[in-house]
């Protein structure tokens, strides 16, 4: 398998593992499996969303995605007015954190840490949902490049440093699996590039022998999510398996399987994500026309991503 199958599976993985998860968000767990217990799961729609259809987490990574690689790089203000474009377009769905960043009145480098300033505690996964797309962009240029725009990325909408950090750790993890070798065992030398201040709590959910079950927190916040994602690909053999193990999880079922998807994508590669899911797949983008993306934009973005890298 070479770095191109990891790099657009890690993209395309994140999108289906949006839309798969989409339908069973809130519900309990064993919900998936329970709706499909030949272990054949479907893109079956339901809780407002079309068969198929990814959600906020996915529309955003794309606008994320297209700003790196139509400005050439990371260009945060271009970034964040994308951001306002979609979230003026009232989407389905939007993290109420997200929306009152986005439309707060304040500038691109000031909104989030004003909301983090007046609300304290803002550590939501609504960062973390969307950085498969700038982990693939960032991955060539490694740990330390990374984790830094991974950071920068995710302060525009989340003034909570932990978020950032989580973040970070996140696109190295990909960073790591585009090269072919094992996220799991790259923890510790994620840990070691965490701030000091944040690396005791990610230790914890990173942890080998962490479970789900352990979290103090909903997987709505930024710890448990990326730890269940990072628990679902560590105790599972395959793509389809670690998307049906962190569906199960129940809770913020769309986050957890799209972050989850991202990371199993980049482990296994294209060609491991079900042709049944990536023919289904599609993703309005509001305040953007009528653009509907579906699997040949993916894979054109995918593409792009990592050429656009290359070229630099």
């Amino acid at each position: 398998m070479d770095r191109s199958s990891r790099a657009i599976g890690a993209v395309v993985g994140s999108a289906v593992g949006d839309a798969l998860g989409a339908p069973f968000e809130f519900g309990p767990p064993g919900a998936y499996t329970a709706r499909f217990p030949d272990g054949r799961g479907q893109m079956c729609g339901g809780g407002g969303w079309d068969p198929g259809e990814a959600t906020d987490d996915t529309q955003m990574a794309v606008l994320v995605g297209e700003s790196l690689v139509e400005r050439n790089g990371l260009d945060l203000p271009d970034i964040f007015g994308r951001f306002q474009r979609w979230a003026a377009g009232s989407p389905k769905d939007i993290g109420l954190q997200t929306q009152d960043v986005l439309t707060n009145g304040h500038p691109w480098d000031r909104a989030a840490a004003e909301h983090f300033r007046i609300n304290v505690r803002a550590a939501g996964n609504g960062s973390l949902m969307r950085a498969a797309t700038s982990a693939v962009h960032f991955a060539g240029d490694g740990r330390e490049a990374t984790m830094d725009a991974a950071r920068r990325i995710s302060a525009l909408t989340h003034g909570d440093p932990a978020t950032g950090e989580g973040t970070a750790v996140f696109h190295d993890l990909v960073r790591v699996a585009l090269d072919g070798d094992d996220p799991s065992a790259a923890v510790p030398d994620a840990l070691a590039a965490v701030h000091p201040d944040h690396r005791a709590r990610w230790a914890t959910v990173l942890a080998p022998g962490w479970h789900p079950s352990d979290a103090t927190e909903v997987n709505g916040a930024v710890w448990p999510c990326l730890g269940s994602a990072l628990w679902a690909v560590r105790t599972t053999g395959s793509f389809e398996d670690a998307l049906r193990a962190a569906i199960d999880l129940g809770g913020d079922t769309d986050t957890v399987a799209a972050v989850t998807g991202g990371l199993a994508g980049a482990v296994y590669g294209y060609e491991a994500i079900p042709e049944r899911w990536t023919a289904a797949l599609r993703l309005p983008l509001p305040g953007y026309g009528d653009r509907v993306l579906r699997l040949p934009e993916f894979l054109r973005l995918a593409k792009r991503l990592q050429a656009g890298h290359d070229l630099q």
